[in-house]
C-alpha cells in the first residue's frame, strides 16, 4: 500500500477500477470505485468509497474526470485489456497499475511442481511488461513479497506451503479457482505428501532463508503531463 500511495503522488481524486472489496483504496482521497461483480460489491465494508457497477472497458465517467486511475491486480481479468487501459488513460493523466510478470508466476514452485496446468492460464494473460508497454510507462517498480504477506494473492504463501492445503486459501486465488479442479486436487495431494515426508522442505531450503521473494509483482506508473495541464 505504501508503494501505491507513493505512486499516486499528490492525486486527490482517484478512480479505482476493478476495485473488488476496496482493500487498496486510500482513505484520505476522493475515490470512486468501479467493480463489475455484485458479489464483490456486497463484500465491501461499510464506509468504503462509493461504488458503481461497471467494467474497465467502458468507464462511466467523462474524459479527464479524475487525477489518477488505479487498477490493482485486475487487468488480467479484463475481457479486452488494451481497451481497458485506453479507458484509464482517457479518464486520468496518471495511471497506477499493479500487475505481475506472468512468466515469473509460471516458475513458482507450486505451479512448476504441483499444478503445471496453471501455466496454461497464466500465459494467456497480459504480463506486466505488456501493460507497461501499452501505457508507455514512466516507471516499473519491482514489489517483492515478504514471507508473511497478509494479502492472500496466489504466491503469497511461497514460504508457507501448508497454507495451500486450506480450501479457503485456494478459493481466494483466481489462478487456482480458474484451473481444472481435478488438476488442483492432484497437486494438493502431492503437496500434502511432500510436506508430510519433509521432501518439500528439503527441496526448498533456499526459500526458507529468505525474508522476501520476487513473485513477479510490478507497479506500473504512467503520467501524461500534458493531459494534467
Amino acid at each position: 500500500m505504501a508503494a501505491i500511495l507513493a505512486a499516486l503522488g499528490d492525486s486527490r481524486s482517484i478512480i479505482d477500477v476493478g476495485a473488488g472489496t476496496g482493500s487498496y483504496e486510500p482513505d484520505d482521497r476522493t475515490v470512486l470505485a468501479i467493480e463489475p461483480s455484485v458479489e464483490m460489491i456486497r463484500q465491501r465494508p461499510h464506509g468504503t468509497s462509493p461504488v458503481v457497477r461497471a467494467v474497465a472497458e467502458a468507464l462511466p465517467v467523462r474524459d479527464h474526470a479524475v487525477d489518477a486511475a488505479l487498477a490493482v491486480l485486475t487487468v488480467h481479468h479484463w475481457t479486452d485489456w488494451r481497451r481497458g487501459l485506453a479507458e484509464l488513460r482517457r479518464v486520468a493523466p496518471r495511471q497506477v497499475v499493479l500487475a505481475y510478470d506472468t512468466r515469473r508466476h509460471t516458475e513458482f514452485w507450486f505451479v512448476r511442481e504441483y499444478v503445471p496446468e496453471i501455466a496454461d492460464l497464466e500465459l494467456t494473460r497480459p504480463s506486466a511488461a505488456d501493460i507497461a508497454n501499452e501505457l508507455g510507462a514512466d516507471s516499473v517498480t519491482q514489489l517483492p513479497l515478504p514471507w508473511d504477506f497478509t494479502d492472500g494473492v496466489f504466491p503469497a504463501y511461497w514460504r508457507r506451503p501448508a497454507a495451500y492445503l486450506d480450501p479457503r486459501v485456494r478459493r481466494a486465488c483466481s489462478a487456482l479457482a480458474q484451473t481444472d479442479p481435478d488438476a488442483v486436487e492432484r497437486g494438493i495431494r502431492r503437496l500434502r505428501k511432500d510436506l508430510h515426508s519433509g521432501r518439500w522442505h528439503e527441496q526448498h531450503q533456499d526459500l526458507l532463508n529468505l525474508d522476501h521473494w520476487d513473485a513477479g509483482f510490478r507497479l506500473v506508473v504512467s503520467y501524461n503531463r500534458a493531459q494534467a495541464g
